[in-house]
């Protein structure tokens, strides 16, 4: 007994086998010593290492050993040859090997059965053709199957040449008649005929792929050669044209951009390297692709967290963040995805472009800023054409390019600096990308085509609202900003300035603190603004020298910075305050005036001398405020008897009305109403009361117009000790915007007749003569919720 692992020997097969199991050498030696046959039999299962009766299949094949070769390690090779079919019956083990006791099969004739011998031929004419697709029999093997009469031993013969199972080749052993056999045997060549023919078609197939690849690759090659011998294009320029394809088609363009890449891809091909052109074509398609035509980034919608985020990063500016609230409200309920366009105006310092970087964070998208200072080119919006040489896009696609989606936050930042020369306007330019009608096919001259600039969310910036073009001015929702009060400034260098220098220079919370009294030290005394910017430089300049002094002496704890030691670190006091005159003086009167960097009081001094009524201005007055001393001076004249004075006063004496700081220039119409108390107070030598100011524009018929700047004026009123102001009865309304910290301190008058002006400039007389009476007084009560952020 020689059992097999994964194995079927057939009749007439001749096999080689490596023996490699002790008892199995046994077997071959005492088979080749007795003369008696071996008997072949597969294992079920080829892990079991001695197999039992159970462990073998039931049929097997009895046969010779023809050759042995005995191995250095052992193991035997054996050529055998198989002699017949057998079933297993007893197995027996002995003390070296197994014997089997089997039963031999003798071969079932089915005569001359012509179904047989069609099978025969189809058998035969099956496998001739397996052979040839398969190659893996060899044409002598075939050509001897010819000569085959018996069907069992054709069948015996192509079963060695079939590439079968284990499973299949023992069925097919157990099979005993030659009709069934030469059936299963013609299944098993027609499916692996198929199967060959197919894998056949498959390989011919690649073969082909591969031989116009090589084929392409070696014309490449050739043209490569040609393309450098002439100096034009070469280099894997076929690669090149289709990276470009790609990168068109995944850029997801509109349909008409789209097509116009096409055709410059197109043109791109058929131009040569060395043509300044290709260059050109190029860049264009590269500015085409790598533009944000349909990327955006989602916006942050939660309104508690944009909120949050806006007061982390500024105090106050309550306007702006309740405008942006609104639009992410809005962008919540509606699908609408057209951004706003604000232009925030006020002085410098009061965070104007740094909040566009807040709002950006808000609401989660990207931000980019350009500079229009001193842009004068109408190019420098739109881009140059490309038949320029180095012709690039505008700043607008430029940026939207670096930003990489088409919903940013852009600021546009000093938009009244923008001057225009003879290459054209570029605040002209500007109409259409801050028109929301326009700007969703803004039109670069580089592109040629229409970008989509409806979902960007513009802020403009400017310092001065007068100087923006109407034209642009109309297109954009315009929020003003005021300069900060000191008790902002205050809690602004608590909050955000101090800590952020602190960290700068290196130092801990406990090496140094800033007093209350400190900082409003350096709020009055060191700097003259209406916003922060020079503050944050004089705290820095405070923590490097605190620095210093740790670095110096490192027994230090904590410096208290104070009031006497901000003077001992940043020396003399740079700025004295502004102050009203203590006692009222005849012919002074205090008027209120808007400055870039917040409001200011204007002393202004009128003295009477002999003359021929000539009036003389001086302090460097602008024609508009000029004309308001006309206009008073002229009212006075004209109502001189109601007013208690010489009605030929003018006839008598000169007037010389000066409003110090002759260096500065002054203009504009409010101070009319605080020039005619002083010329009245010099007329009739009396003082109006103390700490009083006043604003408003004067008429010839004695009206009080409203003025503007109110929230500045009252501001630098309060700081400088002004504690009663008089402003037009328009301008009431306006008060809103005054903190209540600051309203709480000052008692308003809100008059409209000139008359009332002086009914309270001068309450000491008895029964002034006036046209009308004055109206009641209003008095802003002390306030219980604290200020208000705002800027």
């Amino acid at each position: 007994m020689l059992p097999l692992k994964d194995l079927v020997v057939f009749p007439r097969m001749v096999m080689p086998l490596l023996v490699g199991r002790p008892r199995s050498v046994a077997a071959v030696e005492e088979a080749l010593a007795s003369g008696r046959p071996l008997f072949l039999c597969a294992q079920k299962d080829a892990a079991v290492d001695s197999p039992m009766l159970e462990d073998m299949y039931g049929t097997g094949t009895a046969a010779s050993v023809l050759q042995t070769l005995r191995m250095p390690d052992g193991t035997m090779k054996v050529v055998v040859e198989g002699l017949g079919r057998a079933t297993l019956v007893s197995l027996e083990e002995r003390e070296e090997f197994a014997e089997a006791g089997v039963h031999e099969i003798e071969e079932q004739s089915d005569g001359a059965v012509p179904e047989v011998n069609a099978l025969m031929r189809a058998v035969t004419a099956e496998f001739e053709k397996y052979s040839k697709l398969s190659g893996r029999v060899a044409p002598e093997i075939v050509g001897s199957l010819q000569g085959v009469d018996e069907p069992a031993a054709l069948c015996d013969l192509v079963c060695a040449y079939l590439p079968l199972s284990m499973d299949e080749r023992q069925e097919l052993l157990s099979v005993l008649t030659s009709k069934a056999r030469l059936e299963r045997i013609s299944e098993t060549l027609i499916r692996e005929t198929e199967l060959l023919d197919i894998e056949q078609r498959v390989r011919e197939r690649i073969r082909e792929q591969m031989d116009r690849s090589q084929r392409e690759y070696y014309l490449h090659e050739q043209l490569k050669a040609i393309h450098q011998e002439l100096g034009t294009k070469g280099d894997g320029t076929g690669d090149e044209f289709a990276d470009l394809r790609e990168q068109i088609e995944k850029a997801k363009m509109p349909k008409d951009v789209r097509e116009k890449a096409i055709r410059e891809l197109g043109r791109y091909e058929r131009t040569p390297t060395m043509s300044p052109e290709s260059t050109v074509i190029r860049t264009y398609l590269e500015w085409l692709i790598e533009l944000p035509w349909q990327k955006r980034t989602r916006d942050k919608l939660d309104l508690k967290v944009a909120q949050k985020v806006l007061d982390e990063d500024h105090y106050g500016l309550g306007k702006v963040k309740d405008r942006i609230l609104d639009f992410l409200a809005v962008r919540k309920l509606s699908k609408s995805t057209r951004g706003p366009i604000l232009c925030l105006v006020g002085p410098p310092g009061v965070g104007k472009t740094s909040l566009g970087k807040s709002i950006a964070k808000a609401m989660g998208r990207k931000f980019v800023r350009v500079s229009l200072g001193g842009v004068r080119d109408e190019a420098e919006i739109r881009g140059h054409r490309r038949t320029y040489i180095g012709s690039l896009p505008g700043r607008v696609i430029q940026s939207m390019k670096k930003a990489g989606v088409k919903n940013p936050v852009f600021i546009l930042d000093e938009i009244d600096k923008m001057s225009m020369d003879f290459r054209g306007d570029p605040s002209s330019a500007l109409l259409e990308v801050l028109d929301q009608e326009q700007n969703d096919a803004f039109s670069d001259h580089y592109l040629e085509v229409d970008f989509d600039l409806s979902e960007v969310f513009f802020v403009t910036t400017a310092n001065s609202e007068y100087d923006i073009p109407e034209a642009l001015h109309d297109r954009m929702e315009v929020v003003r900003l005021s300069g900060y009060t000191p008790f902002e400034k205050a809690r602004i260098a608590n909050l955000f300035l101090i800590p952020k220098q602190t960290k700068a220079a290196g130092l801990t919370k406990k090496a140094v603190k800033f007093t209350d009294k400190g900082v409003d030290h350096v709020i009055n005394r060191y700097t003259r603004e209406a916003g922060v910017r020079e503050l944050e430089r004089q705290i820095a300049n405070l923590c490097r020298k605190v620095a210093r002094k740790v670095v110096s002496n490192k027994t230090l704890k904590t410096i208290s910075i104070t009031e006497k030691k901000v003077v001992e670190l940043l020396g003399p006091e740079e700025y004295t305050d502004q102050r009203a005159d203590a006692k009222p003086q005849i012919g002074v009167a205090v008027g209120l005036a808007w400055t870039p960097y917040g409001g200011e009081i204007l002393n202004i001094e009128t003295s009477p001398m002999k003359g021929k009524g000539d009036l003389n201005l001086t302090g460097q007055l602008g024609d508009v405020m000029k004309e308001s001393a006309q206009a008073a001076y002229t009212y006075l004249r004209s109502h001189a008897k109601e007013l208690g004075i010489r009605s030929d006063f003018y006839a008598r004496f000169d007037f010389h009305v000066h409003v110090p700081e002759g260096a500065i220039p002054k203009d504009g119409p409010s101070a009319g109403i605080a020039m005619a108390v002083s010329m009245l107070s010099a007329l009739r030598k009396e003082a109006p009361i103390e700490r009083l100011a006043m604003t408003g524009e004067i008429t010839l018929r004695g009206h009080v117009l409203p003025i503007g700047g109110v929230k500045e004026k009252v501001l630098g009123a309060h700081q400088a000790g002004i504690r009663t102001i008089i402003m037009p009865k328009e301008n009431e309304k306006d008060l809103k915007d005054v903190p209540k910290e600051i309203a709480r301190d000052i008692t308003f008058h809100f008059v409209s007749e000139v008359g009332e002006v002086f009914a309270i400039a001068f309450p000491r007389v008895a029964k002034p003569v006036l046209k009308r009476k004055p109206k009641a007084t209003v008095k802003k009560r002390k306030a219980k919720r604290p200020a208000s952020k705002r800027t």
